[in-house]
């Protein structure tokens, strides 16, 4: 090989490794574009395209993984990309040997919540839900007692708590207040939940966050007044505000996919989020109920009344 050859040989060399090396890079800009346009991701979001490998499932193709990641949580996305590099395709996999619905219900935590309605029923709805959210009063005014009154014998019913503490500055409060109720007495905790979803304004007047949590712990007091509550528990738990079962709710919350309030699942399936109307929870009650060979209920021919959609 002559001396020219051996330098053209080199020159060659260097521009493959060159390719080489830039190829991945050009292809990771391509895929995060397509991934930012499509799923509307915020600029402030990092995005990371993970190496393509082998998809032997797929000839043809090769999978990799791009993460989405806002500081408090990542979402790792799966996607297939041809080998020519010309096209991308969103890859999801089901695992038919599990029920997403009872893997969802695996990871709320009902021991010792109070319950409504039927006991120990194969028809459980569960509701997080936030005291000082309009939505979720107007839920639990379709709830109870429109629902209740439907399906209240065979249907379980819990609450756990989600306060959206960012904008809700006294749900948290509510919250340690009426657990420290149920603590003692189901049926307090129920009553403390009917008359705040009722009655948010007499703790929104309040002029103070003092003024708020005075009015929180006064209504907590005379509702533990009408039914077998230790008052003298009661005013310790509420001066103690321990919090830890409140956040561990709200990571139970987190962990199924709830961002908002009112969040109602059936049996683990999610319901359309917000202040749904009462036809849309009687869809769902039904349907869980054939799946569990319960009987429907039956219902009027005009349902009105109910909480509009949010």
């Amino acid at each position: 090989m002559t001396s020219l050859q051996r330098c053209i040989f080199i020159l060659l060399v260097v521009c493959l490794g060159c390719v080489a090396q830039s190829s991945p890079s050009d292809l990771s800009k391509k895929i995060e574009r397509q991934v930012r346009s499509y799923y509307r991701i915020p600029p402030e979001n990092n995005v990371l395209i993970g190496e393509p490998a082998p998809a032997t499932e797929f000839p043809g193709f090769d999978a990799l993984k791009v993460t989405v990641d806002n500081g408090d949580k990542k979402q790792e996305l799966t996607f297939l990309v041809s080998k020519d590099r010309s096209l991308l395709i969103r890859l999801t996999k089901f695992d038919l040997t599990k029920d997403p619905f009872a893997e969802t219900m695996s990871k709320i935590d009902l021991n010792g919540r109070p319950t409504r309605g039927a006991k120990s029923a194969k028809v459980i709805v569960v509701n997080f839900d936030d005291f000082e959210c309009p939505f979720c009063s107007r839920l639990h005014q379709t709830l109870f007692p429109e629902i209740l009154k439907e399906y209240g014998d065979r249907v379980t019913f819990v609450y756990k708590d989600y306060p959206l503490v960012e904008i809700h500055p006294w749900a948290m409060h509510a919250a340690v207040d009426a657990n420290c109720l149920a603590a003692q007495n189901s049926d307090a905790y129920w009553d403390f939940a009917d008359y705040i979803h009722g009655n948010q304004n007499e703790v929104n007047n309040e002029k103070t966050p003092a003024a708020r949590f005075e009015q929180l712990d006064k209504i907590t007091t005379n509702v533990a007044q009408k039914h077998s509550v230790d008052l003298t528990k009661l005013q310790a738990c509420m001066k103690a505000q321990d919090a830890r079962a409140v956040t561990a709710s709200m990571k139970q919350a987190e962990s199924v996919g709830v961002d908002s309030t009112p969040a109602m699942f059936v049996n683990g399936e999610a319901v359309n989020g917000g202040a749904v109307h009462a036809d849309v929870v009687r869809a769902a009650l039904d349907r869980a109920l054939k799946e569990a060979n319960v009987p429907v209920p039956e219902h009027a021919k005009a349902n009105t009344g109910a909480a509009p959609s949010k």
